[in-house]
């Protein structure tokens, strides 16, 4: 009977022990909670900037009233960099957008070249002058701007791309020409006359298209990196020089300039997000 009423006893104890040590609080720490990443989106606002390498093909003609005409054509080349801002909406896996850029550039370029001028008939009478007029011809193209539509797949991160829209470049000129002198053999007179020339500057914002792709990648959710190429043809315009006169008059000069672009380059951009994070709640 004693062992029995022992035995109680200290099964008693035991179970009144273990409800005391579940009631003391407890010293390990809470687990912390990692919330999950989010979920990534090329939908968004971005700003960034690019630099890159151009190279141009300038076709210039010449011709004036005396039936005189002659072709040119020179390239430019320089480093370009500037800016751009867009937006982006993701739609599944494909992603189209806005974006606008503006670039400086150091592309310019000075070229000599020789004019002709040979027997012409003026007034009844011919003019006759040595071949081999000169001419040269200083161009800058220091801005460049456009507004382009993207079009692209997105593999999560990888974004591939093609891009077109309308182009603007400003561009200064300046072209200068001179002539050997001549004789004129009129039906009662030969004159000789002097050498002659003139010149004629222009600066001018000219519009046309581009186009063309590149290789986007998101490092970060908000960072991505890419790689593009692009062509571009400013188009065409025509420079009347009128300061280029004759002993006989005005000449009637005029250039028509052709100018088209090749770059590539590489930028960066940052994605502003377009949704407030989903609140952190701590689980224990």
């Amino acid at each position: 009977m004693l062992r029995r009423i022992l035995l109680s006893s200290v099964g008693a104890t035991a179970l009144a022990g273990s409800a005391f040590a579940a009631d003391l609080p407890s010293r390990a720490p809470p687990p912390v909670y990692v919330p999950p990443a989010p979920i990534f989106t090329w939908t968004g606002l971005y700003i960034g900037g690019q630099v890159g390498y151009a190279w141009g093909n300038n076709k210039v003609s010449f011709g004036d009233n005396f039936g005189d005409y002659a072709a040119f054509s020179y390239n430019t080349s320089g480093v370009i960099g500037g800016a751009h801002v867009g937006y982006n909406l993701q739609l599944g896996q494909f992603v189209i957008g806005l974006e606008g850029d503006v670039d400086g550039t150091s592309q310019s370029k000075q070229f000599n070249g020789s004019l002709p001028f040979g027997s012409t008939l003026v007034g009844g009478g011919i003019i006759s002058a040595p071949l081999g007029g000169n001419i040269n011809i200083n161009v800058n193209h220091n801005i460049e701007g456009s507004i382009r539509g993207r079009l692209g797949y997105a593999w999560d991160r990888v974004l591939i791309y093609a891009t077109g829209g309308v182009a603007f470049g400003g561009f200064n000129g300046n072209i200068s020409g001179n002539f050997p002198g001549g004789v004129f053999v009129g039906p009662i007179a030969v004159l000789g006359f002097p050498p002659f020339g003139g010149s004629a500057s222009a600066s001018a914002t000219r519009v046309g298209w581009t186009v063309g792709g590149g290789l986007e990648y998101a490092v970060t959710n908000n960072w991505s990196i890419r790689a593009e190429y692009r062509y571009t043809d400013f188009g065409r315009s025509t420079i009347f020089a009128t300061s280029f006169l004759t002993p006989f008059g005005a000449s009637g000069a005029f250039f028509n300039r052709h100018f088209t672009e090749n770059r590539v380059q590489v930028g960066f951009s940052y994605k502003f997000d377009t949704a407030a994070p989903a609140p952190v709640v701590a689980k224990y």
